[in-house]
C-alpha cells in the first residue's frame, strides 16, 4: 500500500465553473462546491443527482431525499471565463508562483 505524501495540484478548483464531459449527465455545466483531492472526485451543485433514503429518528421526520454525489475530475473539464466554453488548463510561473491558465483562451484562471 502507497501513502501520498502531498495532495496533487488538480485543474479544478472549488468555486470553478465545470462542464461534464462523461456519464448520465454529460453536456451539463454546475459549480464546484466540494473537492475531494484524495480520490480525484467533485460535487458539483445539482448534477449526479443520487437517490438517499433517510431513517426518522427523534428530530428529522425521514423521506426520501436527492443528493449530489461526487463525480470522478477525469469527468468534468473546466469552462472558460471568457469564452464560457470548455476547456483544457496549463500551468504556467506568474510573479513565481504557478497560476492555472485556459488552453482555449490564454487567460489566467482566478
Amino acid at each position: 500500500m502507497s501513502v501520498k505524501r502531498f495532495a496533487p495540484k488538480l485543474h479544478i478548483k472549488k468555486g470553478d465553473k465545470v462542464k461534464v464531459i462523461a456519464g448520465s449527465d454529460r453536456g451539463s455545466v454546475g459549480e464546484v462546491k466540494v473537492v475531494f483531492p484524495s480520490e480525484n472526485k467533485a460535487i458539483v451543485d445539482g448534477l449526479n443527482m443520487k437517490t438517499k433514503h433517510i431513517k426518522p429518528v427523534n428530530d428529522n421526520p425521514g423521506g426520501i431525499n436527492q443528493i449530489e454525489a461526487p463525480i470522478h475530475l477525469s469527468n468534468l473539464m473546466l469552462v472558460d471565463p471568457k469564452s464560457g466554453q470548455a476547456t483544457r488548463t496549463g500551468r504556467k510561473d506568474v510573479d513565481g508562483k504557478s497560476k492555472r491558465f485556459s488552453k482555449k483562451s490564454g487567460e489566467i484562471i482566478k
